[in-house]
């Protein structure tokens, strides 16, 4: 019989049977972020949210896991606070605020509040709390070098900055030593004065300058949206690229192009995830599917539903596996008819990957057939990259459940999530045409 439990910390009634199943399907998530390096990116709106305490426990437990992080902070909605209390008029221009020596007291001053607001967060430890015993040491510092942005176009933008230079010899030594770094949006110059700084830009250049393993951007969306404010759950650089070519929010705007900036500078990974929902940080790095939105780099090799002209590649790929019988054999007319089904990843106008899928929409499910990776070019993660993309598709048609038949790559599909079932679960029209001399095994995944 399953049990429940009450969390002290939110009176939440927990079952014990799917909190235990979630923290072992997270082990492999857990081990594979040990000892990487995250550049997480927040702005004000953030810090000022009900949730940043929650993000801030989150953050907590990634230290205790090894997890190397550097966090960078905004200011913009704080300092607009602070300028409207003294007076001050705030000056933009293209978006970039003016920073006179009246706005830059004001930045000086939400800085280091919210800086100390965080860091206060990062020591607390009472105890029946998610923080007690987390002992985290918090480094802040001049590690950001700035200069001036200068007069451009006849504005003078006076003490407004970019980053010169990151001190990355330090900040790894503050990371090496199991600290929890902290950046403000300020810069200072080696002539010693201090400039205002964008949260975009310090991200961005520290991820950069880090080979950061990922930057995490919070957002006040789930992730990066499409035009019809639907969630994108994955995708790369060219598609962010498309997004911002027609965004017309200035804070949307600036959390794409930093997420540009680090995918074509070597940042392999980056995220978008909310900052008012409670656990999207760890949802995001702990479960198969996330809950916001990955983009990773640009790849060479360009994935895409197959047409007619992709057929020939199709068949020099499957038929090495038909003559072996590892793949049931398909005519060449058969594979014309069905070849709308097919996805396949092309390499400087090569088909060197495909797959298929096969819907069932009055089973709400679907088929994953036809998995093949050129044998010059497996290796590379493309089989996993393919699985996304038909896993995409699914979901796009309503499908809640996945399945596929095989005789040589049960494992591989059990490490893709896959999980054995008996051919009894299949849809009546597939079981009809099951093969008992192919013994195939069946092996489904819930969407």
């Amino acid at each position: 019989m399953s049990t429940v439990f009450i969390n002290k910390v939110t009176g939440d009634i927990v079952n014990n049977k799917d909190y235990l199943k979630w923290f072992r399907n997270s082990a492999p998530y857990i081990n594979a972020h040990r000892g990487k390096t995250l550049v997480l990116m927040f702005g004000g709106e953030a810090v000022a949210h009900s949730n940043f305490a929650n993000i801030i426990h989150d953050i907590a437990l990634l230290n205790s896991l090894g997890v190397r992080m550097v966090l960078v902070h905004g200011a913009r909605p704080q300092i607009e606070e602070r300028a409207q209390l003294r007076g001050v008029n705030s000056r933009f221009e293209n978006g970039i605020r003016i920073t006179d020596a009246e706005t830059l007291e004001c930045v000086k001053d939400a800085a280091g509040s919210l800086r100390a607001h965080i860091e206060a967060l990062l020591s607390m430890g009472l105890a029946n709390s998610p923080m007690h015993g987390a002992s985290i040491r918090v480094c802040s510092g001049n590690f950001v070098v700035a200069k001036p942005i200068g007069i451009q176009a006849g504005v003078d933008y006076e003490h407004t900055g970019t980053v010169r230079g990151i001190d990355t010899v330090g900040i790894n030594q503050q990371l090496d030593e199991g600290s929890i770094v902290l950046l403000s949006p300020q810069g200072y110059s080696p002539t010693g004065e201090v400039f205002n700084l964008s949260l975009e830009d310090i991200a961005t250049q520290t991820a950069i300058s880090l080979q950061a393993d990922k930057l995490i951007a919070f957002s006040e969306h789930d992730g990066v949206l499409n035009n019809e404010g639907e969630l994108i759950n994955q995708c790369d650089i060219a598609a962010i690229k498309n997004q911002l070519g027609q965004c017309s929010d200035t804070n949307t705007a600036g959390l794409l192009r930093a997420i540009i900036n680090c995918g074509e500078n070597g940042v392999s990974r980056c995220h978008a995830i909310s900052f008012s929902d409670d656990g999207a940080l760890l949802q995001e790095l702990f479960t198969r599917d996330g809950i916001g939105t990955l983009v990773s780099q640009n790849h060479y090799e360009q994935i895409h539903t197959a047409s007619i002209d992709d057929v020939g590649g199709v068949l020099e790929l499957i038929q090495p596996l038909e003559e072996n019988g590892t793949l049931v054999k398909r005519s060449r007319e058969l594979l014309e008819n069905e070849i709308n089904h097919f996805t396949v990843m092309e390499r400087d106008g090569m088909v060197i990957a495909c797959a298929a899928l096969y819907p069932y929409p009055d089973h709400g499910t679907g088929e994953i057939a036809c998995v093949v990776t050129h044998p010059d070019y497996r290796g590379g993660e493309r089989g996993e990259r393919l699985l996304v993309a038909l896993q995409q598709q699914a979901k796009q048609q309503q499908l809640k459940q996945l399945f596929v038949l095989t005789t040589v790559t049960a494992h591989w599909f059990l490490e893709q999530g896959f999980i054995e079932a008996s051919p009894d679960t299949l849809p009546q029209q597939k079981q009809a045409l099951y093969n008992l001399q192919r013994n195939s095994k069946v092996f489904v995944k819930s969407l």
